[in-house]
């Protein structure tokens, strides 16, 4: 940044409670562009107007991004600090419950069960103790050094430094360890504060800190990248900006990780200003257009097969009630044993249904130890689409060509 706007800015910044290993404090400013991004955040984010009416209405579509956006935060930030497991292995593991077979598959279930913690157990006010568990959680199992789990590092030990992952140079030396007890209190201090009148900090600006905070301080000898992205995930939750749960930012950081070190290595070499991360963190956040994109798209999805079953004669009801809930659900799996308690019929008769729904391809079905397990196919709205041209405006089927044939392909 030039000299003349570094100093047009200075006017604007103000201090925060976060400090570099001499005591200086950083600071932020609000310029134009970032109140420019924090009115998009603020209408697009938080409140009821943040969700448009035909995504409102559909609560499960809702609930089943918000399952599919915790798995991909918990890929994509897994993949963003090392992990190699492809995403559709790694969606098959969350999916299935299945235990994880190397390290890369650990992170990736760590990370997802960190964000439920979050989710479900992280209420009211963040104590030093909610960090260290998250990190436990997030590194449990990875780690060399399995102690390193769940606590800060000690004094005693070599401290962690941030290197360039191209050309190995140093990008960040944190705090000496004897400093960390004492600034993950005040961290948490800062993520508690009343927004009292005199000194006022936007919740998303403070979320921002928050991540930038940790990150600085890289307490962890590992996990602290994921840390910092759960304490903002968190922060931006609390203070009522809900529909940020549901934007994978991971997978949009990796995607671009060299701005990402630029703006925290910006913020550390001019002055402390944190206004570079604040300006990057806030145009990943705009991602939530591709998530209203989205949800419009599946709900649409949905409706349309739907329309289709209610006319098809191709199933039984209890076929239909699955399909539609397969729609719905795709993550859901269907046994035997939970198609014939559903609709209190025999094993033998929820038999005959799957397989046929299997027959026909709208189900996939996989063996998980000696029982079939189905599923719905990713293409399930595309596999039920010639019920959708084979229905008329009166809800009855066309059948093609007069002999009553199945629009499926019948499977050999």
């Amino acid at each position: 940044m030039g000299l003349s706007l570094k100093l047009g800015r200075s006017p604007l910044l103000r201090p925060f409670p976060l400090t570099d290993a001499g005591g200086t404090a950083f600071t932020f400013g609000m310029p134009d562009y970032v109140l420019k991004l924090l009115h998009f955040v603020d209408q697009r984010c938080s409140g009821e107007i943040a969700m448009p009416a035909v995504a409102t209405a559909d609560e499960q579509a809702r609930q089943h991004y918000l399952v599919n956006s915790l798995m991909e935060e918990a890929i994509r930030s897994s993949q963003l600090e090392g992990a190699t497991t492809s995403r559709r292995v790694a969606k098959e593991l969350l999916q299935s419950g299945r235990e994880p077979k190397n390290r890369s598959e650990r992170m990736i279930l760590n990370n997802y069960r960190a964000l439920q913690f979050m989710r479900e157990s992280l209420g009211g006010d963040l104590s030093p103790a909610h960090v260290l568990e998250m990190q436990r959680i997030l590194t449990e199992g990875t780690l060399e050094n399995h102690d390193a789990a769940g606590r800060l590092q000690a004094p005693t030990e070599e401290r962690v430094a941030v290197y360039d992952r191209v050309d190995g140079s140093l990008v960040h030396r944190p705090p000496p360890a004897e400093q960390l007890p004492d600034r993950l209190a005040r961290m948490c201090e800062f993520a508690n504060e009343s927004e009292r009148s005199d000194q006022f900090v936007h919740p998303v600006i403070r979320s921002i800190l928050l991540h930038f905070w940790l990150a600085y301080d890289h307490p962890f000898e590992d996990g602290n990248g994921r840390t910092a992205r759960l304490l903002s995930y968190w922060s931006m939750r609390k203070h009522g900006y809900w529909l940020t749960e549901y934007l994978t930012i991971s997978r949009i950081l990796r995607l671009g990780p060299s701005k990402y070190t630029r703006s925290f290595l910006l913020t550390e070499t001019d002055d402390r200003d944190a206004t570079y991360f604040i300006i990057f963190q806030l145009e990943v956040r705009r991602a939530v257009d591709e998530l209203h994109a989205y949800l419009r798209r599946k709900i649409n999805e949905v409706r349309k097969v739907e329309q289709a079953l209610r006319g098809a004669d191709e199933f039984n009801y209890r076929q239909l009630a699955l399909l539609t809930n397969a729609a719905r659900n795709p993550e859901q799996v269907y046994t035997y044993r939970s198609h014939a308690r559903s609709h209190n019929v025999t094993t033998e008769t929820a038999r005959t249904d799957l397989a046929h729904l299997w027959q026909r391809d709208s189900l996939l079905r996989r063996r998980s130890g000696r029982q079939h397990v189905y599923f719905a196919p990713p293409d399930l709205t595309d596999r039920l689409e010639p019920l959708v041209t084979l229905l008329p405006l009166g809800g009855r089927r066309i059948e093609d060509g007069g002999r009553g044939s199945s629009p499926w392909r019948a499977r050999a």
